[in-house]
């Protein structure tokens, strides 16, 4: 029994080395598992479902140039693991690249770790971290500008558009990164409503009585327009100017443009 024993004991100790990298196979397996579904509850709205960003928003995750050369460009000494949990965690005040993506002096990205008054765990954002992470092998080359669906739709908030689509407009909302700032955080002014304010839809056309408008539009929709493609004629009080990019006019098309106001609409 003794030299069975000792057997096995020796057995096992040889297979440990192998045994050990399974276990840690199997946990970094977990924590991808876990945060992919923390990445599309929490930054997908503004990153994109795949990483791919949003032009004018926020800038892509699966994307060579994150994992070759973002660490360099802000002068990072450390890990990339790293580099994540620590944006992720405190968020981000100003934009490293404002001639691309918003910010400048108003929350480019929200606080996300409890230790910064934000929603999730350290161990939530380690797993956010492991599933951007494990885009790195395969990461394409985004360099490329997104191409529109049409010619832009321009900066004349009197344009006639052609008939919107609702649910193209939510589908578009998603894809574009509008949720990620008016509906699951708070970076731009909400568009559901509250206990005390109406939803989008309701305020787009009560704003034009409003005494402290400011702006050019004669109508709900001429509102919404107005608020997509010159944000900043008219700066809904408690916000400030250059929180939403100013290039929609150029990278959204006359009927991308309508089905956004359509779906905007219906949220009363």
């Amino acid at each position: 029994m003794i030299l069975i024993s000792g057997a096995l004991i020796v057995n096992y100790g040889l297979n440990e080395e192998e045994r050990m990298a399974h276990f840690e196979i199997g946990q970094q397996a977990q924590a991808i598992e876990v945060g992919a579904e923390l990445f599309e509850i929490n930054c997908s709205g503004c990153h994109g479902p795949q990483g791919e960003g949003v032009p004018g928003l926020c800038p892509p995750l699966n994307d060579r140039y994150f994992f070759d050369q973002r660490l360099e460009e802000v002068k990072w000494s450390g890990s990339l693991d790293d580099y994540i949990v620590s944006t992720v965690s405190t968020g981000r005040l100003n934009s490293t690249r404002p001639e691309l993506y918003s910010g400048g002096g108003v929350p480019a990205m929200p606080t996300w770790s409890e230790a910064y008054g934000g929603p999730l765990r350290e161990d939530q954002i380690r797993n956010i971290a492991q599933f951007v992470m494990n885009w790195e092998t395969s990461a394409p080359d985004r360099t490329q500008a997104a191409v529109p669906s049409g010619p832009g739709v321009g900066t004349d908030i009197n344009i006639v558009l052609p008939e919107g689509d609702p649910v193209a407009g939510e589908a578009l909302a998603n894809s574009q990164g509008c949720v990620g700032c008016h509906i699951s955080t708070n970076t731009g002014p909400g568009w559901l409503p509250t206990e005390g304010e109406l939803g989008i839809g309701s305020r787009a056309e009560t704003r034009l009585s409003d005494p402290l408008y400011t702006g050019s539009a004669s109508s709900p929709e001429g509102y919404l327009l107005e608020s997509i493609v010159l944000p900043n004629e008219y700066i809904v009080d408690g916000y400030v100017a250059n929180i939403m990019p100013g290039s929609y006019g150029d990278t959204l098309s006359a009927q991308d443009t309508t089905d956004l106001i359509a779906y905007m609409l219906t949220i009363k």
